[in-house]
């Protein structure tokens, strides 16, 4: 199904690719950002994160709050005070070739409702391939320096910042507001780098893969005096909270940034239109190698700050700016082996065993295959010689065999059949209600399977999660392997226990300090908050983001509790599911067949299958008619399709959980039978018994007018498109729908408003003129 074309995709399809792209994307966003660990390329992320935003744009159902094109960066670590940004650091989308970035410039002009001849200009700016940072002035002064971290909220690592001799301590120039945020991005020159790695090779100390994670990694010491013997530089490029306009336009708020004393890239060039734009990046690409610090890409930012702001947002990305990324750098190299890692839901990943390549100034040895699809596929066989590809990170993407059709290959690789734990559990690909088989292949022994179990105990000490200071994966697996640890409340229980303590500080490389530390870094996380719990649970499909929604919207964990235990008496039939799966069959089209009640003998025998249909149930369009054909043959068919969705659907406690707005009935589901397993009910009740306080989630700000409401624009809209009056809405807390129901709050009604209108004034939700609406909001 990875080999199939996005337009191809069935929705059934569709959803259960979509569903394996958002989870591995959070695994590789966990371990770039969280843990500078990355295991792929940048070219092999970007290609799977630009296939799930190909399926969610065709799709857009699919999306809930943990969906690629909602997620941006990491969590913040506990080692580090959390900063809460005064303006979200957001990620980009990204462009491959001339004809997005045409696209890009288009979409921009169909916005602002350009005419043809009016130029855009924008600013051009290399992308540094290092950590991007935020620096809070007062009057001036330094007082806070931060990551990016989620977006929301980063990591303060002023101390460090402060060693960095591009970040002034004091705004030099004039014309700075009382307060500034100035972002930009923290970056080792090349030389400087290999000099380091040198040094520490020589010394026997840690040596890092590439200078973004070397960056990373100096900016995050605990120890600021560590961070002072780094080579690290600093680009301004960007501001976040402003107490007052400095600028008209990026080009002059760079020239600004430089004269308060900031470096800002000489390199930076303001041009016009998409013909500039790819002439510029032609000309950074030739001299890419010879910068002297690593660039993958170009930053495309609209120039004029007015439009920029009308522009606003989609989703957790600017409409105004865009990265062109630079092609992947490539080598050859030798397949030594292939091993297979088994992750904390059981699936089997492979894993390609390398000999040692240089790729880019990066040695690789690892590279994932994904699954026994792609390495059929690839036809790729121990003793191979292969072709990489990678664009900054550690680990490479494969693209094909060297000489495949040589004579003397060994055979084709067998995939296993059983788990590879000492249990052989026999390994499964699930389908999903329609009957669309997955490509992962799992083990079925859950907690059973050791490996299985570890994992689970990885995801429940990640910085995501409870995030257990001084309890890492060596000594996870080193306590798993005494017996001590087996599910998280063993965790708790350890810091508890005198004998097993006083073993550890006989053993080297404890001692009373660090077992001291270890007790301490436990006991700080009997207090957590909900989300953090949630997400510690590690329930499948339940990611970072759905935790957070799930508890904004329950609040706290017994009403969560409840909820859960609600829902998991009542998880909806196979049948149920299946139908609501079936394409253009919404939830609507299920409520008409549940109302209605069809005879048990055939009315209307000479007719066909889709006259049954539109005769048996009134108002059903063409495409949820073909949706309900496939599903049933006859009469009788279509009979018990109307039973299915009477009284196989789901729980009003399972419709609780469904309902609120970017969780759904697959995130709803996978709860469900989470907790409807006893074994889980006695893992997550022994953890709670050993906590002191399940915080109770933050509740959303609502400080606007509209934050909460539901609002739908409708009719020609005149003062504003139709995009930018839904990102103003938004970006405002409101929840902008495309249809009017009995809880919609406004309709938005420009000239020529149609059915919508008339839908409103049926259930009496408030309708404003585009004037009246402007003025609810402040203009």
């Amino acid at each position: 199904m990875a080999d199939t074309a996005v337009d191809q995709l069935t929705e059934d399809q569709a959803r259960a690719e979509f569903s394996r792209l958002t989870a591995e994307l959070a695994r590789h966003d966990a371990l770039y950002h969280g843990q500078d660990a990355p295991e792929i390329s940048d070219a092999d992320y970007d290609a799977l994160k630009r296939r799930a935003l190909d399926i969610e744009s065709r799709f857009p159902e699919l999306t809930l709050a943990d969906s690629p094109s909602q997620v941006v960066g990491a969590a913040v670590s506990a080692q580090f005070a959390p900063v809460r940004h005064g303006v979200p650091m957001l990620s980009l989308d990204n462009a491959f070739d001339a004809g997005e970035v045409a696209d890009f410039e288009a979409r921009i002009r169909r916005f602002l409702k350009l005419p043809a001849d009016e130029p855009v200009a924008f600013v051009a700016e290399p992308k540094i391939d290092g950590l991007s940072a935020s620096l809070r002035y007062e009057d001036g002064l330094l007082v806070r320096g931060a990551t990016r971290g989620d977006g929301r909220t980063g990591e303060d690592v002023t101390a460090n910042l402060r060693t960095l001799g591009d970040v002034p301590e004091r705004l030099t120039g004039s014309g700075w507001p009382s307060v500034i945020e100035v972002r930009g991005e923290v970056y080792a020159p090349n030389d400087a780098f290999d000099a380091f790695n040198a040094a520490a090779e020589a010394a026997g100390t840690r040596t890092y893969a590439n200078p973004r994670n070397f960056a990373a990694g100096s900016l995050r010491q605990k120890d600021a005096t560590v961070t002072a013997q780094r080579p690290l530089r600093f680009f301004a490029y960007a501001w976040g909270e402003a107490s007052a306009p400095f600028a008209e336009t990026q080009w002059e708020a760079l020239q600004a940034l430089r004269s308060w004393g900031f470096p800002v890239n000489d390199r930076s060039r303001r041009v016009e239109d998409a013909s500039g734009l790819t002439a510029l990046y032609d000309g950074l690409q030739v001299d890419r190698a010879g910068l002297g610090y690593d660039i993958d890409g170009v930053v495309y930012k609209v120039d004029r700050l007015d439009w920029q702001h009308r522009l606003g947002f989609v989703a957790r990305t600017p409409r105004w700016a865009i990265a062109h990324k630079f092609p992947a750098q490539q080598a050859q190299t030798v397949l030594e082996g292939i091993d297979i890692q088994v992750g904390r839901t059981g699936s089997h990943t492979p894993v390609a065993r390398l000999h040692p390549v240089t790729v880019g100034g990066v040695v690789v040895r690892n590279a994932t295959l994904h699954n026994a699809d792609e390495i059929e596929r690839l036809d790729v066989r121990i003793g191979d010689t292969v072709t990489l590809q990678r664009a900054g990170d550690v680990i490479p993407q494969i693209l094909g065999v060297v000489d495949a059709d040589r004579t003397g290959r060994g055979p084709p690789y067998e995939f296993p059949h059983n788990c590879v734990c000492p249990l052989k559990t026999a390994l499964v690909k699930e389908t999903n209600a329609s009957g669309v088989e997955s490509v992962v292949r799992r083990c079925t022994g859950e907690l059973a399977c050791p490996f299985q179990r570890i994992e689970h105990l990885k995801h429940f000490c990640s910085r995501r999660a409870f995030d257990i200071e001084g309890l890492g994966e060596k000594q996870l697996i080193a306590f798993h392997e005494r017996g001590w640890i087996s599910e998280p409340a063993d965790i708790f229980r350890l810091a508890r226990d005198p004998e097993k303590l006083d073993a550890l500080r006989a053993e080297d490389g404890y001692g009373e300090t660090s077992v001291r530390n270890l007790v301490a870094g436990i006991d700080a996380r009997r207090t957590i908050g909900l989300d953090r719990f949630i997400y510690g649970l590690g329930v499948r499909d339940i990611g970072e983001q759905t935790s957070i929604v799930l508890a904004r919207a329950f609040e706290t964990w017994t009403a969560f509790e409840a909820a859960c235990m609600a829902a998991a008496d009542g998880i909806p039939g196979e049948d149920w599911v299946r139908l609501n799966e079936a394409h253009a069959v919404s939830p609507r089209v299920v409520a008409m067949l549940a109302e209605a009640s069809p005879p048990a003998d055939d009315p209307w025998p000479e007719a066909s299958l889709d006259q049954k249909i539109a005769l048996a149930f009134p108002g059903l369009a063409a495409p949820a008619r073909r949706g309900l054909a496939t599903l049933a043959d006859d009469w009788g068919g279509l009979v018990r399709l109307a039973d299915v969705a009477r009284t196989e659907g789901p729980s009003e406690g399972l419709g609780q959980i469904a309902g609120v707005a970017g969780v759904g009935p697959v995130a709803a589901r996978a709860l469900a039978l989470f907790f409807r397993e006893t074994h889980n009910r006695a893992m997550v009740d022994a953890l709670v018994a050993e906590l002191d306080r399940i915080e109770d989630a933050e509740k959303p700000k609502s400080d606007t007018a509209v934050a909460g409401k539901t609002v739908v624009f409708t009719g020609a809209l005149e003062r504003f498109t139709r995009d930018e009056a839904k990102a103003r809405a938004e970006s405002l807390g409101a929840k902008v729908s495309g249809s009017v129901s009995k809880k919609t709050d406004y309709l938005v009604a420009g000239p020529g408003a149609g059915s919508k209108l008339a839908e409103a004034q049926k259930h009496g939700v408030a309708v404003l003129t585009e004037d009246e609406w402007l003025a609810l909001i402040g203009g």
